[in-house]
């Protein structure tokens, strides 16, 4: 499958909020050190007999990678600026608080204003594992300082770190328990529309009730079983699949639903479902990851498919999938041409085109989850639209 895209508006959001967190990092920093310089200068008390070794060589690395975030940014891998940024830090300041404070473990004190920063700022990019990379480097750095230079002081550093990454971890808390509840809210909006949709394609073509949410439910047990895709992928695959046959609606109803053989002419305008549904929902966010389920349904494994007529391992792995999970619920429905297969005829047919029409990878695994299937088939009910209960599954 390819690269999941993400919403060009979640990557701008990312993006102003990086470069934020980065003027709010060099002003604490330069202000910290200037401030405590300023007063220590005329607070004895406060006056370090230890030498700040590294002191002007952290400030031009810390400003040498300003080059390398614009750089990332253009290339929007904005999640990689903090990790660097942070790694860098962290890792300067533990170097220069062993060389300046070695033999000399009693003027060490432990903590600093940007430490704090990294904490408390870190939710703000709704994100677990960096968080869990700034309290965990924290805490190795005091670990490692208070061991080499052997000063008790860092267990006052550690404390005020688990305080605060308590409160950071909980702020992120509430921070991922919005952006889900609005995520929620859209996934609900989404189903919504794909309801509505299904409805007026079923409205052109009653034969085809119900094919659409069940061919999502086979191609979902199918996905799932072959373990490759994690669950906002199958969210996003099950959507597609509820919407594989969109382009239908621009079929003129006396060729969907002819009873009889279709022309060489009528063929063609059927076929072009395909190209119509997948430019239909391109602009959507939560489907357009899936664009290629919609446009490659009908590839053939051996090439002889439509519309772009791709052969092999061309074809998108998922289209591959909803190939076989279409053409199984195709089989045993009814159509206004045919009466319907049954499911032993159907699985026969699908092993018949191993290799021809179909992925015969896909096929050994369609055997295995045939008993799955067949119990969908048994019992769906046709007044029952179940695109919700996959929708939920497939979020779990």
């Amino acid at each position: 499958m390819k690269k999941q895209t993400i919403d060009s508006n979640i990557r701008n959001e990312e993006g102003r909020t990086v470069k934020w967190f980065l003027v709010l990092f060099y002003i604490i920093y330069i202000a910290f050190d200037v401030s405590y310089s300023f007063i220590a200068k005329y607070t004895p008390k406060l006056k370090i007999e230890a030498d700040d070794i590294l002191g002007s060589w952290i400030y031009l690395i810390m400003f040498a990678l300003i080059p390398i975030a614009i750089y990332l940014n253009k290339k929007e891998k904005y999640y990689l600026i903090k990790y660097i940024y942070f790694i860098c830090y962290t890792s300067l300041m533990t170097i220069n608080e062993i060389i300046s404070y070695y033999g000399k473990p009693e003027l060490y004190k432990s903590g600093n204003a940007v430490e704090i920063f990294w904490l408390l700022l870190s939710p703000i990019f709704v994100n677990t594992p960096f968080l869990k990379v700034v309290s965990f480097g924290l805490l190795l750095k005091y670990i490692l300082v208070g061991i080499v230079i052997r000063t008790p002081n860092v267990l006052i550093g550690i404390l005020l770190l688990a305080i605060l990454s308590v409160f950071s971890f909980i702020l992120l808390n509430r921070f991922q328990s919005y952006v889900k509840a609005i995520k929620t809210s859209f996934d609900y909006q989404l189903v919504g529309l794909v309801k509505g949709v299904i409805a007026t394609l079923e409205l052109k073509d009653p034969y085809t009730r119900g094919h659409s949410e069940r061919v999502a439910s086979y191609a979902l047990v199918l996905a799932k079983h072959c373990n490759r895709f994690n669950d906002e992928e199958l969210k996003s695959f099950n959507f597609a699949c509820l919407l594989h046959d969109i382009g239908k609606i621009n079929i003129p109803d006396q060729i969907l639903m002819k009873p009889t053989s279709l022309t060489n002419e009528e063929y063609e305008v059927i076929k072009s479902h395909t190209i119509v549904g997948a430019e239909a929902v391109s602009n959507v966010v939560g489907l357009s990851n899936n664009i290629e389920v919609i446009r490659s349904h009908h590839e053939r494994w051996d090439g002889k498919g439509y519309p772009d007529k791709l052969k092999g391992n061309e074809i998108p792995y998922l289209a591959r999938v909803a190939a076989i999970a279409d053409a199984f619920d195709a089989m045993t429905s009814t159509r206004s041409y045919r009466s319907a297969l049954t499911v032993e005829a159907a699985y026969e047919r699908i092993l018949d085109g191993k290799g021809t029409q179909f992925d015969p990878e896909l096929v050994d695994e369609f055997k295995k989850v045939l008993p799955k299937w067949r119990e969908i088939h048994n019992n769906f009910d046709e007044n029952t639209v179940v695109a919700n209960a996959n929708i939920i599954e497939a979020s779990k």
